[in-house]
Order: C-alpha cells, then sequence, then structure tokens
C-alpha cells in the first residue's frame, strides 16, 4: 500500500478544518496541506447541521477564547458572505424576559457585552414591540443588532472551493482508522505520513486526540439538537427571539430562529444521544458507542456537576411538539401548533465533558505539540468563530514547532 505525504494533515473538513487549512496555506504557501474527510463531501455533520446563527458574543465572559473570537468572527464572516454573495440575514436578535426575576440577568448580559466590545442595547417592552411587534417581554428587553443568519451549507461549499483553488488538496471518502508512528496515521484510503497532524474531527475528535497521547480527561457528550419548523408565510417574523439563557450551561434554551431564507424554526432540543452520529433512528448505530456512553450517562446520573440528570429529563420532554410549542409561546404573540408540523434534520452537538471535574467545557479546547494539534471542543459559537479561530490554532501550532 501506498504512503500519501503532506507538510500538514488536517483530519476532518468541516469549517473549522477547512478554514484551518486555508490559513495554514496563506501562511506557508510553498507547504503541502492535505484534508481528510471521512464522507463523500464536506459538511454531511456539525457544519452542515448547526442553527447557521452568526452570533454577536456577549454570552461570554470576557477571559474566554469565544469571547475572543466571536465579534471578530461574525464581522468576518458577514463581510465573507457579503463578498460572495452568499445567504445572509441580518435580522439582528431580542432576549426577552418573562418576569422581574430575570431582569437581573440582563445587567450581567449587558456586562459581558461591554466587556467584550459588542454592540448590545437594553430597550422597553413598547420598543422591543417597535422592532417585533409578537414579542412578549417584562418590562425590559435586550437587542444585538449584529446577530444575523447564513445557510452553513452554502458557507462550507464556498470555504472549500477557496480553499482548492488555492491549493489544498481534499480527500474525500477518506476515514481516519488509527496512529501509525510519530506522524503517520492509517486511514480507510491509504497511509498518510505528515510533517505536521491537526485533528479536527469534532465528534471524534476525543479519540483521535487520545491515539497521539492527548484528551486523557476528556470525552465526548454527544447532544441531539432539533429545530420544529413553521409553515408560516417567510418574513412572519422579523428577528431572532432568545429567552434570558441559563449561564451555567452551554444551551441557550428553546428560541426561535430566522433562517437566512427568512422561515422561523423553534428550538433547538439539547436531547442526550447514545452514540455519536445517532441522527435519525438506528442509522449509524454503533454498539461500543452505545455501551461506553450509556455507562457514562448513568455514572453522571449519580453524580456531576451540572445535574445532567434534571438536564436529560428536561431536554427529552422536548421531543413533544405541544412542548416545545408552547415554551415557545412565552417568547411572542400569535403561535400556534397547526404551523410547527416538521422537523429540521438532526444535529448533533460534540460537547465535551472534563471526566475528571464532571463538567461540561464551556470554552473551546486544545491541546498539542510540536508534532499535533487537537481542537477538542469548538462548539457553538463555532461557526461564528471559525476564521479567527483558525488563525489562533495556527498561531499555537508555529509556537509549538518552534518550541514555545
Amino acid at each position: 500500500m501506498s504512503t500519501n505525504t503532506a507538510d500538514f494533515l488536517v483530519i476532518g473538513g468541516g469549517i473549522i478544518g477547512i478554514s484551518i487549512a486555508r490559513e495554514l496555506k496563506s501562511r506557508n504557501p510553498d507547504s503541502s496541506i492535505c484534508i481528510l474527510e471521512k464522507e463523500h463531501q464536506c459538511g454531511i455533520h456539525a457544519s452542515g447541521r448547526n442553527s447557521g446563527v452568526l452570533h454577536a458574543g456577549f454570552y461570554y465572559t470576557a477571559d474566554s477564547l469565544k469571547a475572543r473570537f466571536t465579534k471578530e468572527g461574525n464581522k468576518r464572516l458577514t463581510e465573507y458572505c457579503e463578498a460572495k454573495h452568499l445567504a445572509i440575514k441580518k435580522c439582528g436578535k431580542l432576549v426577552v424576559t418573562q418576569n422581574e426575576s430575570e431582569l437581573v440577568w440582563l445587567d450581567e448580559l449587558l456586562v459581558r457585552a461591554k466587556s467584550n466590545d459588542v454592540p448590545l442595547e437594553l430597550i422597553t417592552a413598547e420598543e422591543s414591540r417597535a422592532i417585533e411587534p409578537r414579542a412578549k417581554t417584562y418590562q425590559k428587553a435586550l437587542f444585538s443588532p449584529t446577530t444575523a443568519s447564513i445557510n452553513p451549507i452554502e458557507l462550507v461549499k464556498s470555504l472549500l472551493s477557496d480553499a482548492i483553488q488555492e491549493g489544498v488538496q481534499l480527500k474525500t471518502n477518506t476515514q481516519y482508522i488509527h496512529r501509525v508512528g510519530k506522524c503517520s496515521v492509517k486511514t480507510s484510503d491509504g497511509l498518510f505520513e505528515a510533517n505536521y497532524i491537526i485533528n479536527a474531527a469534532g465528534l471524534y475528535a476525543d479519540k483521535i486526540g487520545r491515539d497521539f497521547g492527548f484528551s486523557k480527561d476528556h470525552r465526548i457528550l454527544p447532544f441531539k439538537g432539533l429545530y420544529l419548523y413553521s409553515n408560516e408565510t417567510p418574513g412572519a417574523l422579523k428577528t431572532h427571539i432568545y429567552p434570558v439563557p441559563d449561564l451555567t450551561n452551554p444551551f441557550l434554551g428553546v428560541h426561535f430562529t430566522i433562517t437566512s431564507d427568512s422561515k422561523i424554526k423553534i428550538g433547538p432540543t439539547a436531547i442526550p444521544a447514545f452514540w455519536r452520529e445517532q441522527y435519525q433512528g438506528w442509522k449509524n448505530f454503533n454498539v461500543p458507542e452505545l455501551t461506553e456512553i450509556i455507562l457514562r450517562q448513568a455514572g453522571l446520573f449519580l453524580s456531576s456537576n451540572f445535574d445532567f440528570k434534571a438536564l436529560a429529563f428536561r431536554e427529552l420532554k422536548k421531543y413533544s411538539k405541544p412542548l416545545l410549542v408552547s415554551l415557545a409561546t412565552k417568547l411572542a404573540k400569535g403561535v400556534d401548533i397547526k404551523h410547527y408540523g416538521h422537523w429540521g434534520q438532526a444535529g448533533i452537538r460534540a460537547q465535551l465533558l472534563n471526566i475528571k471535574k464532571k463538567e461540561l467545557e464551556m470554552d473551546f479546547v486544545l491541546e498539542g505539540d510540536d508534532r499535533s494539534m487537537h481542537i477538542l471542543n469548538a462548539v457553538s459559537p463555532g461557526l461564528t468563530c471559525s476564521l479567527p479561530f483558525a488563525d489562533y490554532v495556527c498561531d499555537q501550532i508555529e509556537d509549538k514547532i518552534n518550541g514555545h
């Protein structure tokens, strides 16, 4: 079996992997960059199944990587989509309250927005209705003018086209199997050898990381996300409407999302999945993953630092369309279950769990050395942050190679 070679080998052809490959090529124009993608095309998994929201960056504490990259990522992807004539809906976002106890959290979000230099406006209920007449809020709300929506599949295709034109090589239908030696990997399409390997494998990043001696304290805990689509006329809502979030976990609650083509969807769920690619029925069923994940979930039911038991039961109930719609009625007027009959395609959130601390990682997580770099946690707002985050990953790679 022949050996394929590259200077830099990127495992995973999602938005993060493609963005890293492009940045590596920009910095090293004479080097060969190769992306390995296990599917027949890029964007089959998280990159093509996410909400498509470009977040503004006011949810995250100032010391986090998410805070560092979301504002810039939003700006750069907005400019990219406009330059490439890709679909983008600059609809903004309302964060609404349901009672007096939630008002204090608006103040906390304002503090975070100021720390992150993100535009965010505190407005009255009357002002919120001027933005979206159907919005429901208690006394006050927040408005984020820079939140937008794009078509993530369209974005993946465009970024990949750019990467290929810039000289990046793509190998599809090429699944990582295991590591061979210091800087070689066995795949379904033979051996690949590189001077440096970047693991951007999403749902399988932790497993690949352990092959290289990393991710010792981390495991992916998959959560299934579903949105329920409305059959109302596109444009029936003018802006995203979100509830005040629970800032102790990475999920933002049931909300209204406006797609890039002005359709309405509510969700998402965050239902614990039993294997990593449990999108629909028994498709992609994996017995070892089922066993491992059920045992881990059972352990978290008994003891965790984020009340996994309550989270699991709360999210499982959201499989009920009436419940999901009833949660949405707290955010907007004129919400009728008769309009909500169609589930969108499922996505799986590759949420990273720290098994030593028994808590969910709230920020991006990277581990690596002078031979490989592993992106272990790049969930929401990973899409929004993808371009500046790729710059950061490449900075880390250069530091490791240079012994810093």
